[in-house]
Parts: C-alpha cells; structure tokens; sequence
C-alpha cells in the first residue's frame, strides 16, 4: 500500500504540497520565478505552498515548469485490472463494452 492510500485526502494534499515547494527549492526559484515561469500568479502559488489548495489547471502549469507534467499524466493513466480468479476474467470476458446512447 503507497503512503498516499495510507493517509486521508487532506493529508496527501499536505505531502504533495511540501513536494512541490521542495522541488521549487531544490532548482533555487524563489516563488516568484516559478509564477513567472509557469503562469501562475504568486498570490496562488503562495496560498498553495500554504494550504495544499490550487485549481486543477494552476497545479498542471507548475507541474510543467517543473518537469513533472509526464509523471503526472503517468499516474493518472488506467491500470489494467488484475484478476484473483478465473471467474472474474469469464466475468470481465463477458460484460460487453458500454456503448454510446444514439441520437433519436
């Protein structure tokens, strides 16, 4: 089990927040430049390093400048699933595909 699974939502905010901030710091940009490089305006980027809160759209910016865009996308990408039995692959075989409605 990841760390992630281990902690409630708010907490894993809190991690990825305080990762962030340190790759920020490992590449020595101060808050202003990763704005400015990704942007984001500072007053957003500070509320996130301060509260882990950030829209969508704001944190894929940062996640670019800092070259963690590709991880990301990685992460976020289906997982095959994995069987424990026969009878929930003849299961999985069996269930057909959810189509599209079609327009009357």
């Amino acid at each position: 089990m990841s760390l992630l699974n281990m902690n409630m939502p708010s907490e894993g905010s809190q991690i990825i927040m305080r990762n962030i901030r340190e790759q920020r710091l490992s590449r020595n940009w101060t808050q202003q430049a990763l704005s400015e490089r990704s942007g984001v305006s500072l007053s957003t980027l500070r509320k996130f390093e301060q509260t882990g809160k950030i829209s969508l759209e704001s944190f894929v910016k940062i996640c670019f400048c800092l070259d963690l865009l590709d991880d990301l996308i990685s992460l976020t990408e289906p997982k095959e699933q994995e069987f424990t039995s026969m009878d929930q692959l003849l299961e999985k075989s069996a269930t057909k595909k959810r189509q599209r409605a079609r327009g009357k």
